[in-house]
């Protein structure tokens, strides 16, 4: 669990006057500029110290106080505004207007390298179509999963953002009401009555913040990933391959191999994760309802809270923020939320394993680079990459990639042992896939003598049919 998986701070500017508020980063920083250390969110992932207007004296304390006495007459109106869409808004425990809003703006400063957002031109589209159409063709000799992509699509960065939105929304509404839910009890039930604007506030401004730092993360994202899978998790419209033609060329720039190899890597990838969410019909509700429980196992510093509330001086919101960022989220430290962890993580290493070992075995062969890109791939996911740290900070989780490895090693084994179609058959059913402490023993696993739950499965559709039994069967 991070130790600020939401850390508050104020939205990026909106001028309505067009590109007015981009003057005031004379750096040319912002969110991905990359300053620390090369991680496009900076050492505080969300914090706004390094936004436009923000990076005056005290701004990483103070952030309202930066915003304010840095903008002229014109600007100060706009901020106005924004606070004023922050306190009234009565939507759900995240405001995903402010959230998208906020993201399509963080895409349009471009990234730190100084790569704008464009649109996806006639040749790079017919150069994805035709990358997804050969890695559906290779697949199909390595899986016995049949294609799970119906259309192969290029995006833009604004493309990818909307595309997306719908699947953070379903990942992140959980975490978000249970830490709004914290909120408002803070306050004893005999005083909620008389307290109800101020809880009200509380909860608009909550609303409001993490749209924020959504729109912020979700903004930074669009700018690193590939494709609509780099998390593990189904982001985009089911049965579309989705590739991001402008991230593909940053992502291989510096690798030493022809561009062509790497989209066609990056292919495989995209069209072997298509594969499995669209043909296991159970797997996307798995890893979302873990997600979900996992974020009824969170629990909130109350005593923090109650101190921060008490303490609220209207004159100084980021009093709020600032208790916040001091540790208030914590999971529960019991054998259920224990559990709903080492599910999910488990969950999403055996996926991401799968995909790296049957892409792998179709591009081993045929792409000369392909170890070096299986490797790069590797490391960054072991580094840290971008898509593991919008993860970790959205939902308070991060992917071990030593899981990752460890999965995709007892995948290589299981098709050894087994067979394509015998390592396939344990989507079949979710109890039929390797647990953690699988992972630990992949040889004691992939040597097991596997259930077969077909005859289970035949009893429970009788059931649920009302089927009578045979004569003489179930009688003395």
């Amino acid at each position: 669990m991070s130790d600020t998986p939401f850390g508050f701070g104020l939205p990026p500017e909106e001028p309505d006057n067009g590109d007015e508020g981009k003057k005031k980063d004379p750096a040319g920083g912002g969110q991905g500029s990359g300053g620390q250390g090369g991680n496009p969110f900076g050492a505080n992932p969300f914090g706004f110290g390094g936004l436009p207007g923000m990076g005056g004296p005290g701004g990483a304390d103070n952030p309202f106080a930066a915003m304010f006495g840095s903008l002229n007459p014109n600007d100060l109106g706009a901020a106005f505004q924004q606070l004023g869409q922050m306190l009234s808004y009565e939507g759900g425990p995240v405001n995903w207007d402010m959230a998208k809003q906020i993201a399509r703006q963080v895409v349009a400063q471009g990234t730190a390298d100084g790569t704008k957002d464009a649109s996806v031109g006639p040749a790079e589209k017919s150069a994805v179509e035709e990358a997804v159409r050969l890695a559906d063709l290779w697949l199909d000799q390595v899986t016995s999963l049949p294609s799970g992509a119906n259309t192969a699509v290029a995006w833009s960065r604004a493309e990818w953002v909307e595309a997306t939105l719908p699947a953070w929304q379903q990942l992140v509404d959980p975490v978000a009401e249970r830490v709004g839910a914290a909120m408002g009890d803070v306050l004893p039930e005999e005083m909620q009555a008389m307290a109800g604007p101020l809880i009200g506030m509380m909860r608009s401004m909550g609303g409001a913040m993490f749209g924020q730092q959504i729109g912020q993360a979700v903004g930074a994202l669009a700018g690193e990933v590939v494709g609509s899978t780099d998390v593990g998790l189904p982001l985009g419209p089911p049965n579309r391959a989705a590739l991001l033609p402008l991230n593909i060329e940053a992502f291989g720039k510096d690798l030493g191999v022809p561009s062509d190899e790497v989209r066609l890597y990056l292919a495989l990838r995209e069209a072997a994760h298509q594969r499995l969410f669209a043909h296991v019909p159970w797997l996307r509700a798995h890893l979302f309802g873990a997600v979900e429980g996992y974020a009824r196992g969170i629990t909130v510093d109350t005593s923090k809270l109650e101190e921060a509330v008490g303490q609220l001086d209207p004159s100084r919101p980021e009093q709020l923020q600032e208790a916040l960022q001091q540790g208030m989220f914590q999971p529960e430290d019991t054998p259920a939320q224990k559990a709903a962890l080492a599910r999910l993580e488990t969950a999403l290493a055996l996926v991401e394993g799968w995909v790296d070992a049957v892409v792998h075995e179709a591009a081993k062969s045929r792409l000369t680079s392909a170890d070096a890109l299986r490797e790069t791939l590797r490391r960054r996911r072991a580094s840290g990459g971008p898509a593991e740290q919008t993860f970790a900070t959205l939902i308070g989780l991060e992917l071990r990639p030593r899981r990752l490895r460890d999965a995709a090693r007892l995948w290589a084994s299981l098709t050894d042992a087994r067979g394509v179609d015998g390592r396939d058959a344990l989507w079949e059913h979710p109890d039929m896939l390797p647990t953690a402490t699988d992972l630990d023993d992949p040889d004691g696993f992939v040597h097991r003598e596997h259930l077969d739950f077909s005859e289970l499965d035949r009893m429970l559709g009788d059931a649920a049919r009302g089927d009578a039994p045979e004569d003489g069967e179930g009688k003395e």
